[in-house]
């Protein structure tokens, strides 16, 4: 099968296989919304490759994500990366026994968003330094650009949210919270469940960044119910969030989605064909427009401007 030959002519040029591993190594492939991954099996054990996506060298730095999926592995929270290349390669090792999550699992097992919660605020405490700094309206403006070189149209009224956040803007910049290590792109299938631990894979667009984002958007992508919502904050925090993180992970709830439209409509343009990225681009706009327009979302952004009272 062509997809095969591709995977082997990628791994003869790893140099970590040897001819006779590659006569034996039996090759599947795994899920993903831009790249191409394979589950790799030879007498040298099993492996996870990545190979990247037509196009994804336009908004992803590779050089960062492989510092951030080196820091991830030594905190434990990211399966060790054995090979790195410059043109966005990875080969890792496989997590034995794992059960990548899905919104429905999420949602179907409270104890898996209880599992998610910890691993995330342990990324957050990890100590770990990014070598990117996950600034959202930076990134909005970048991925602008990049669209602006494609034939695709923004959803209407995108540009009159986007001036809209600007109260957002101010409210964030008004309390700054310290920055800490962030997977920023959290995905219910960049979550991998085993009996010993919940890990999180793909360092893409991950960096340094304030920790609430990493909640906010985990949220939105596993589609969690208010009741797992609820444990997910229980859970993250440990004790009662005061109403400026409460806000803080509102409003990232909205601003995720702001961000991901965007870039759901450069895949449309780069033809990826993983899903119906206009239709992705659309639920994505339309969600947050809701919650944006939502009678709570200024009280939120007051409780954000106003920050944690001594």
């Amino acid at each position: 099968m062509q997809f095969k030959d591709e995977a082997l002519r990628v791994l003869r040029s790893l140099n970590y296989y040897s001819a006779d591993d590659l006569a034996q190594v039996s090759l599947e492939r795994l899920g993903g919304q831009t790249n191409k991954v394979y589950m790799v099996t030879s007498p040298r054990g099993r492996h996870v490759l990545r190979i990247p996506g037509k196009g994804t060298e336009e908004y992803i730095n590779r050089g960062v994500e492989v510092v951030a999926a080196r820091a991830a592995s030594k905190a434990e929270i990211s399966p060790k990366l054995i090979v790195s290349l410059e043109n966005g390669v990875l080969l890792s090792e496989a997590i034995e026994a794992g059960e990548t999550m899905t919104p429905a699992k999420f949602n179907e097992s409270p104890a898996k968003v209880k599992r998610a919660a910890e691993t995330l605020r342990a990324l957050h405490c990890s100590g770990a330094t990014f070598d990117f700094r996950f600034e959202l309206f930076s990134m909005i403006d970048e991925y602008l650009k990049v669209l602006g070189t494609k034939d695709v149209n923004l959803p209407e009224g995108y540009h009159r949210a986007l001036d809209a956040a600007e109260s957002v803007r101010q409210a964030l910049n008004a309390r700054p919270l310290p920055l800490a290590p962030c997977h920023c792109d959290p995905l219910a299938e960049n979550f991998i469940d085993t009996p010993a631990r919940m890990w999180m894979v793909d360092w893409e667009y991950s960096g340094m960044n304030d920790p609430l984002w990493d909640l906010g958007d985990f949220a939105v992508e596993a589609e969690l119910t208010r009741d797992n919502e609820i444990l997910l904050i229980a859970s993250y925090f440990q004790t009662e969030p005061t109403p400026a993180e409460l806000g803080r992970y509102v409003i990232y709830k909205a601003m995720c989605d702001l961000l991901w439209t965007i870039w759901g409509l450069i895949q449309l343009a780069n033809k990826n064909p993983a899903e119906d990225f206009q239709a992705y681009a659309l639920r994505r706009f339309g969600r947050c427009r809701a919650l944006m327009e939502s009678n709570d979302f200024v009280d939120h952004l007051q409780n954000v401007s106003v920050g944690n009272p001594p």
